[in-house]
């Protein structure tokens, strides 16, 4: 094992230097307006918000939560935890992008008050922009700065407040300098080194002595079991909630950051800041691609290599004995790139410092823009002039960095954080999604969906039994909460008629959810409608061209020739199918 050597910490000092570069760079255009702060003049082209979206779900917490999912029994088809939140990313592309980039809002809590009406909007409006902007976004970015503090403590024996008081700075004052425009340009070079240090650590780890080659891991006793793709259907437990209620439920049902059902977040926030329409979705289209189907195999190997490395958490310990934080499956994938030759070890810890820093960054800026225009510019100061809303952004910025320092010590794994994160959004997908289709859904929907699912969580995180599986939480705060918005929605009334006209007509969206509304299409401005049995069509043919992309690639490493050019075929035929369809639909 290895520690840094002098062209490590230069590398890794280079790194700091550029970011802080772009950031001074982009100062002055991001200053001027909150626009320009918030979503970069709505001028972003598909390329750049798509590589930013990919860079922002490379956090420092995602290699070792994929780690953690292999090891801990799931093996490689564990990953269908998030591999099914495909379906609710293709979702977005062909159904909502348009939608979302056709409103014109700040963020998408102001579309709230474009779609409802009442006090009860405005209050739906503001109380999200503190539970998600503050509440639920600190504990994003608390799993991400425990997995930074991993790091920190096996590559460089820091403490937890070391590592994050040196990564946190140089974050906070690139991403309060430059605004989103300097978080995206910065993601773009951030991800380009994430990649070339994710392949080739990946390239370096399977060829050391230790693991012993490609064969030699993929034949290992400790490896064997953890290969499949999809797990054994005779394990009724594993298969249950690895395969079932991800596909079943989780995908459509439970709210994710960066899978939003029904789009939102910082992904809505991109789409938003997109030249136009097109823009918003071919940066979704690349974002599902390169997220799911470029990207896992590097982390997946080198979770796979480090059963043969480090079989246990008791190994991890003996190796790196007195670190101060919890010791999990996690901690595996840093204890794997301990052993990379000098000045790789500095190029691979500055792919993860970026990883880091373009998750942060995003967060931090997502979470400021909800505080800045939908709670402080809404209900505390409507006469805010620009300069007087960016400072309160780059404030909020400071003290959001803050809060996500402090409760990353109370979180112990990345896996931990996950289920957590997904247990606190469970059930409110579907409204998110039905709310474009069905008038009747209002603020109350919204809020009741926001309620019951918080509330289950925490009686379950609470009272429920030890033994008792994770999945059943979700399906029981899924089913109730749907359950409770739906009955809400029936027995109180619609937005007011108003409202819902001026929002039929600036939007378009799809449905007889509408007709109700007594609209006279021929009277509307004339506008190219989509068919929406097409486009879910091209959503499920996307989701094909992707999976048969990612599961070509693995058969193509396991050395299944004849299976991975099959696959790889499927996806070529899918995504034609996709060209064609979208092009007539």
């Amino acid at each position: 094992m290895n520690t840094l050597a002098p062209i490590d910490w230069g590398i890794i000092a280079a790194f700091f230097v550029v970011s802080l570069i772009i950031g001074l760079l982009t100062m002055k255009k991001a200053g001027s307006s909150s626009a320009e702060f918030f979503l970069s003049g709505r001028s972003m082209p598909w390329w750049l918000l798509g590589v930013s979206m990919v860079a922002t779900t490379f956090s420092a917490d995602t290699p070792n939560l994929v780690t953690d999912i292999v090891r801990n029994g799931g093996g490689v088809a564990g990953n269908w935890a998030w591999w099914a939140f495909l379906l609710t990313g293709m979702l977005t592309v062909f159904v909502y992008a348009r939608l979302w980039r056709r409103s014109g809002v700040m963020t998408d809590l102001g579309f709230y008050e474009l779609r409802y009406s009442g006090k009860e909007a405005a209050f739906l409006r503001g109380f999200r922009a503190l539970y998600l902007g503050v509440l639920i976004n600190v504990l994003i970015m608390a799993t991400v700065c425990l997995a930074a503090a991993k790091l920190g403590a096996i590559m460089l024996g820091l403490s937890q407040l070391q590592t994050l008081l040196i990564a946190g700075v140089v974050t906070v004052i690139y991403s309060t300098l430059g605004g989103l425009r300097g978080v995206i340009i910065t993601d773009f070079f951030q991800f380009i080194i994430a990649m070339v240090g994710s392949v080739w650590a990946t390239i370096t780890i399977v060829n050391m002595p230790e693991v012993g080659g490609m064969t030699a891991l993929l034949t290992h006793e400790n490896v064997v079991g953890s290969l499949n793709f999809f797990p054994d259907i005779n394990n009724t437990e594993l298969f249950i909630s690895i395969i079932i209620i991800p596909l079943a439920v989780q995908w459509w049902g439970a709210w994710y950051p960066g899978s939003e059902p029904g789009g939102g977040g910082y992904v809505a926030q991109r789409m938003l800041s997109a030249k136009n329409e097109n823009h918003a979705v071919a940066a979704t289209l690349f974002y599902n691609i390169a997220h799911y189907a470029l990207r896992p195999w590097p982390w997946l190997l080198i979770a796979l290599a480090s059963l043969v490395v480090f079989p246990d958490l008791a190994s991890i310990e003996a190796a790196f004995p007195g670190m101060n934080v919890t010791v999990g499956h996690d901690l595996a994938y840093p204890a794997m790139l301990t052993y990379l030759p000098a000045g790789l070890l500095g190029l691979v810890m500055a792919s993860l410092i970026a990883a880091f820093m373009s998750t942060i960054s995003t967060h931090l800026n997502w979470g400021a823009s909800y505080v800045v225009s939908d709670f402080y510019t809404r209900f505390i100061n409507k006469e805010a002039s620009d300069k007087k809303q960016v400072w309160v952004g780059q404030l909020t910025t400071v003290g959001l960095m803050i809060l996500a320092g402090l409760l990353s010590y109370k979180i112990d794994s990345a896996k931990d954080g996950f289920d957590l994160i997904i247990l606190a959004g469970a059930g409110t997908g579907s409204v998110f999604i039905m709310r474009w289709f069905w008038y009747r859904i209002n603020a109350f929907s919204e809020i009741t969906a926001m309620v019951v699912s918080f509330v289950i969580a925490i009686l379950w995180t609470l009272f429920a039994p030890e033994e008792a599986p994770s999945w059943l939480g979700l399906c029981l705060s899924v089913f109730t909460t749907t359950a409770a918005w739906i009955i809400v929605t029936l027995f109180t009334k619609p937005s007011n008629k108003e409202t819902l006209i001026n929002y039929y007509k600036l939007i378009r969206p799809f449905g007889k959810g509408w007709k109700q509304l007594g609209l006279n299409e021929d009277e509307l401005e004339p506008m190219k409608r989509r068919s929406l049995p097409g486009l879910i069509l091209c959503m499920f043919l996307a989701c094909i061209m992707v999976y048969a992309a990612l599961f070509g690639t693995g058969k193509l490493i396991y050395g299944e020739l004849t299976a991975s050019a099959l696959l790889f075929a499927l996806a070529i035929v899918s995504a034609l199918g996709v060209f064609l369809v979208y092009r007539k639909s």
